[in-house]
């Protein structure tokens, strides 16, 4: 009797690792690490100073004190009191909001576009070809009808 030899674990995780998802996943984290830290940057190079040039401060200074009295170091560690740090909640949902909206403008929405595209395409493409087989399906209909017709009409001769 023969075995059926199973894939070991070697060949299943190399056989993982080899998948095109995985390798694309994985090219993604990295450039959505890279495309976060620019993101955070203008965030807090150019949108915080904004802020701050409108209102009295830096957005990531902005809080509200929940105990009073509120006391902080300049390295930002609290001496006393509860600080509600709502600026820099702020600051970070600003950075998801043109996170989301880079990546919906400048990848997901043209690739929508061109998958749009090439299913129409395709659509049409199978279209032609549906009409071509049934053209040739109505040919073949009509040599039938013509060879039929000449067989009987041949035959009545006789």
């Amino acid at each position: 009797m023969s075995e059926k030899k199973e894939p070991g674990v070697w060949e299943g995780f190399k056989a993982f690792l080899m998948r095109g998802n995985v390798v694309d996943l994985a090219v993604a984290v990295v450039i959505g690490a890279a495309f976060t830290n620019i993101v955070n940057s203008v965030v807090k190079g150019v949108i915080n100073p904004l802020v701050g040039a409108f209102g009295t401060k830096d957005l990531d200074h902005y809080s509200s004190c929940l105990k009073a009295p509120c006391v902080t170091k300049p390295d930002g560690t609290v001496e006393s009191g509860i600080p509600i740090m709502w600026g820099s909640v702020l600051s970070a949902v600003l950075s998801f909001v043109i996170t989301a909206a880079v990546v919906y403008f400048l990848m997901v929405l043209p690739m929508a576009k061109y998958l749009a595209k090439q299913a129409a395409r395709k659509a049409a493409k199978e279209g032609a070809q549906e009409v071509l087989e049934v053209s040739e399906l109505e040919v073949l209909k009509e040599i039938r009808d013509a060879l039929v017709a000449q067989r009987g009409s041949g035959h009545r001769e006789e």
